[in-house]
């Protein structure tokens, strides 16, 4: 009997240390258009309603930017998100940025709606991107290392509707799952080697985009 009960409270101590190690936040994505708890960069922000839900919309301008999410570092855990984009060629990039030192320095997992459903196989091959600013860019990445930094993604979303996003980060291993998947759309190793750093939703040059659902789940 005491074999039992020391066996029990050894997986009870065990429960606990993982539930210590695991954190969620779920950052209330309205504060954005007062700036409340959040920094905005070269974007704009309006709370809309989608299907009886608010939900926060990013403008479009020239040059990348985003909602910065203040206070809070993020290094090993799950990033989660609804986005949706727009099925326009070169005008709907948007996705979260994280490791963020200041406005030019950071990573980035981003997807390109107007890809998901695409006739031309090299283009659905473009549809999640992962960059690392200012050094790898979308670019510099697609000359020197095709087909390693950007994927296609199984069982593609309608790119005019919202689709979920999980971001794993672990021990500089990124892998992105979209919707329900088991399998991911991407794997990558991170490229700038920095721990920490801001994270936020991030919108591409000309691009807006509207998101839903951001919850961060972090692992110490």
């Amino acid at each position: 009997m005491k074999k039992v009960l020391l066996s029990l409270i050894s997986i009870l101590c065990l429960v606990n240390i993982c539930i210590a190690q695991t954190k969620s936040i779920i950052p209330d994505l309205s504060k954005i258009v007062s700036n409340d708890g959040w920094k905005l960069t070269n974007r704009s922000a309006s709370v809309l309603i989608e299907n009886g839900s608010p939900v926060i919309y990013l403008d479009s301008r020239q040059g990348d930017g985003f909602a910065r999410l203040e206070n809070h570092e993020f290094n090993n855990g799950t990033i989660e998100v609804d986005l949706k984009g727009k099925d326009v060629q070169g005008s709907s990039f948007l996705g979260i940025a994280f490791r963020g030192v200041n406005d030019s320095t950071y990573d980035a997992i981003y997807f390109r709606p107007f890809n998901f459903l695409s006739k031309d196989s090299v283009r659905q091959n473009h549809s999640v991107q992962y960059i690392s600013q200012p050094v790898y860019t979308w670019n510099k990445l697609r000359e020197n290392f095709p087909g390693k930094y950007e994927n296609k993604i199984a069982n593609p979303p309608n790119p005019n509707l919202f689709f979920h996003a999980r971001i794993v980060i672990q021990n500089h291993q990124i892998s992105v799952y979209v919707n329900n998947s088991t399998m991911p759309s991407l794997i990558v190793q991170e490229l700038s080697g920095r721990t920490g750093g801001w994270l936020g939703l991030w919108v591409g040059n000309y691009s807006d985009g509207t998101f839903a659902n951001f919850k961060i789940t972090k692992e110490d």
